[in-house]
């Protein structure tokens, strides 16, 4: 039997002695150059950071991953005067990673060292730093802050830099100073692309500025597609439409062959938060909101809190999110198309994966919309998450959508019909209605609902005909599959009599509203809010025709019943009182008009709000009545505020607020003031036309002032040429007896004989 004899390891005398002093007077790096540009802020920043002398100074610079930190610390980097300026590249192999880099900055210290254990040689370099000053570090993409703990434990008594780029933005207290670095601001991004671009010679740049938009101003995104083009002769237009068109393929492209591809930056992170699918599952669902201001509560219903928390935290801790700190997230745009673009190949983004996340998204927004958009109370929330609507629509098919969708649609559109913004409200409430139908099918009572909503939307845009017709169909279907006596049947034999009136089809709106009437005081009682508004409408219906007894007589007794059954400050009393003083002053009683417009004004204040819409149309109507009086100073002072605050509550190209610059308008002119007066017309006219259409009866009534005023102006060539073209589009546009029709008619034969 042999005993087998270690050999014990004889290494050379060099092995046993520290790096020499001077080991590093000749300089030593590893740190290149770079294509770089812009970012002259962040590099003034990180040089102010690292000012401090007599210790060791460490900074970290964090954000997301293809943001270019590493361009930033490298450009920073190659600028210093260190003799010793170092790379280490750290990634997920941490420690380990960084004890070769110390290795290998040993061997360039003292070339000896080649041939010695890989643990001597990382000591060795720990050591010469420890004893010197005259040095800088930078250890790029560090994954977690224990990943460089023993390094920086072992520099207390030091007097270098250390400079850290990393994904990761918390953790760092107790370690760092930091820096978040942003994305290019556009100049730069563009800068970069059309550098490398034409790097080779001249090419076609047109349509940089767009794909660097499309990106997001992301620095890896930006050098990746530049260098796609310039390697593959395509134009910046033509990478638009095949990034548009097959987004997973140009995601995955490596541009300059570059291994860091953003799919592959991006699959790495997530891999990091394999721990807690939820992390997972909450990017694919932010990735359908708009980028900007998603309100966090939004997610409330996926986990329990703490989990929901942790989540988050795991999130925003790699950059992939940010916490705005305020009740909202932020996603950069590229992380959102690559979280909803399926790819089989990456366990983060699987097509059944991004399907799930789309519904989650889609119901989450939909269970946060206020059922009720006309309380002033819910808009703050409205505007809050009708731009994740218009993204969550915009990123995915019709084909996709859901009861959820429709939904929120619905809800968006009637927001904006109440703020005016009537020209996306169409479109949606459409795209809402086909997704009902689909869904549900066509009798379904929300298909019914969806179809009454869009027929409202048609009659709110001036599209009488389309409106009566949809309204009609709804109607006849109510009927059919509710009943004629059902609530949802008699909203829509009001709203279907309320279109006949705005066409100026009396004669069929009056018998109809009648009908409503009866029915409702039937089947709801006779002091059922909505038999009482129904009544209300009737009476105005009466007005509108002239029969001014009867219209004042059922207002009376509609507010009689609103005070006994509701209260006198109830928000329908005061509505109901408004209406009676509007009806008094149509019929020229102002000592009655003035003082319940007054009284309702007041109570209105008081209740509601100074500012609230309807106390906004209440002081227009008494700064009305004041004009009907003669009394134009009060008139005019008390209309320039009601525009004042109707601009600021409700907008500048509200329907409301474009009704009380018309009637301030019609005030400078009384008063004798036409410069005013045509200007604010014209001006008037052309949002009208703009926001409402160039055939909505508001538009119309506008513009037949407009003539008016110059006529008075004593323009008259122009006024007729005005009323001229009122003529023809009102009677194209509106019912053959609509009043609008006789009044124009009236106007022009008193022009053509001035």
């Amino acid at each position: 039997m042999s005993i087998k004899v270690e050999q014990a390891l004889v290494l050379p005398p060099e092995a046993y002695a520290p790096i020499p002093d001077d080991a590093a007077d000749g300089g030593v790096s590893n740190i290149g150059t770079r294509l770089f540009v812009g970012r002259t802020d962040e590099l003034a920043e990180l040089e102010e950071a690292f000012t401090r002398p007599g210790e060791v100074v460490v900074h970290a610079v964090h954000g997301l991953g293809g943001v270019g930190k590493s361009a930033l610390a490298a450009r920073w980097a190659a600028r210093r005067h260190e003799k010793v300026r170092w790379w280490i590249t750290v990634d997920d192999a941490g420690v380990d990673a960084v004890d070769a880099g110390m290795g290998s900055l040993a061997r360039a210290l003292q070339p000896g060292l080649a041939g010695m254990p890989a643990e001597l040689q990382t000591e060795r370099a720990v050591t010469w730093l420890a004893t010197h000053d005259d040095w800088l570090l930078v250890l790029d993409n560090v994954e977690e802050p224990g990943h460089i703990h023993p390094l920086l434990d072992r520099m207390a008594v030091g007097r270098g830099r250390f400079l850290v780029t990393t994904r990761r933005a918390t953790g760092w207290h107790d370690d760092a100073t930091t820096i978040r670095l942003g994305v290019f601001n556009p100049a730069d991004a563009v800068d970069l692309f059309t550098r490398i671009l034409t790097h080779q010679g001249p090419r076609d740049a047109d349509g940089a500025d767009a794909v660097c938009e499309e990106l997001g101003y992301l620095a890896l995104a930006v050098r990746q597609a530049a260098a796609f083009c310039a390697e593959t002769g395509t134009n910046p237009r033509a990478y638009l439409d095949m990034l548009a068109r097959w987004p997973a393929t140009m995601f995955a492209a490596e541009g300059g062959g570059s291994e860091r591809t953003i799919a592959r930056i991006w699959r790495l992170t997530l891999d990091r938060l394999d721990g807690i699918p939820l992390a997972g599952d909450i990017l694919r669902i932010l990735a359908w909101y708009a980028p900007d201001n998603i309100p966090r509560d939004l997610l409330q219903g996926l986990a329990d809190p703490p989990q929901l928390a942790a989540a988050i935290g795991r999130l925003a801790a790699y950059s992939m999110i940010t916490d705005n700190h305020d009740g909202t997230l932020s996603v950069h745009r590229l992380v959102q198309a690559l979280a909803r673009t399926p790819d089989p190949s990456d366990p983060h983004r699987l097509p059944e994966a991004i399907d799930h996340a789309r519904g989650q998204a889609t119901a989450c927004l939909a269970d946060s919309f206020p059922a009720d958009v006309g309380r002033p109370e819910t808009w703050p929330r409205c505007r809050a998450l009708l731009p994740h609507t218009d993204s969550l629509t915009r990123h995915h098919s019709a084909a996709h959508d859901t009861a959820h969708t429709a939904y929120a649609l619905d809800r968006a559109a009637a927001y904006r019909i109440g703020q005016g913004a009537l020209a996306p409200t169409i479109p949606a409430l459409r795209r809402a209605l086909a997704a009902q139908e689909r869904v549900s099918g066509g009798d379904h009572p929300d298909t019914l609902h969806s179809r009454n909503n869009l027929a409202y939307a048609y009659r709110q845009a001036g599209d009488l005909d389309r409106a009566i017709a949809l309204h009609e169909r709804t109607l006849a279907e109510r009927e059919r599959v509710l009943g004629e006596d059902h609530p949802d049947t008699l909203q829509t034999l009001n709203l279907l009599a309320g279109a006949y009136r705005m066409a100026g089809g009396l004669d069929r709106a009056i018998p109809l509203y009648k009908r409503a009437l009866a029915e409702r005081e039937r089947v709801l009682g006779g002091d059922h809010p909505d038999t009482l508004h129904t009544r209300n409408n009737l009476a105005y219906a009466y007005r509108e025709a002239g029969d001014l007894d009867r219209a004042i007589a059922l207002h009376e007794r509609t507010l009689a019943d609103s005070e006994r059954v509701l209260g006198e400050d109830h928000p329908d009393t005061l509505h109901s009182r408004n209406l009676l003083a509007y009806a008094y002053r149509e019929a020229g009683d102002l000592d009655r008009a003035i003082p319940l417009h007054e009284r309702t004004l007041a109570e209105r204040e008081q209740v509601l709000g100074e500012v609230h819409p309807d106390t906004l149309h209440t002081r227009n109507n008494l700064a009305y009545a004041y004009r009907m009086a003669g009394d134009l100073d009060r008139a005019i002072a008390l209309h320039e505020r009601t525009l004042a605050e109707r601009e600021q509550v409700l907008g500048e190209v509200h329907p409301d607020t474009l009704h009380t610059r018309n009637n301030l308008a019609h005030a400078y002119r009384e008063a004798g003031d036409l410069d005013r007066a045509i200007a604010l017309h014209e001006r008037t006219l052309a949002d009208s036309e703009r926001v409402l259409g160039e055939d909505h009866p508001d538009t119309l009534h506008t513009r037949n002032n407009l003539a008016h005023a110059y006529r008075e102006a004593g323009d008259v060539d122009r006024a007729i040429a005005l009323y001229e073209r009122t003529l023809a589009d009102s009677e194209r546009a509106l019912s053959p007896g609509h009043p609008l029709i006789a009044k124009v008619r009236a106007n022009l034969e008193r022009a053509r004989f001035t």
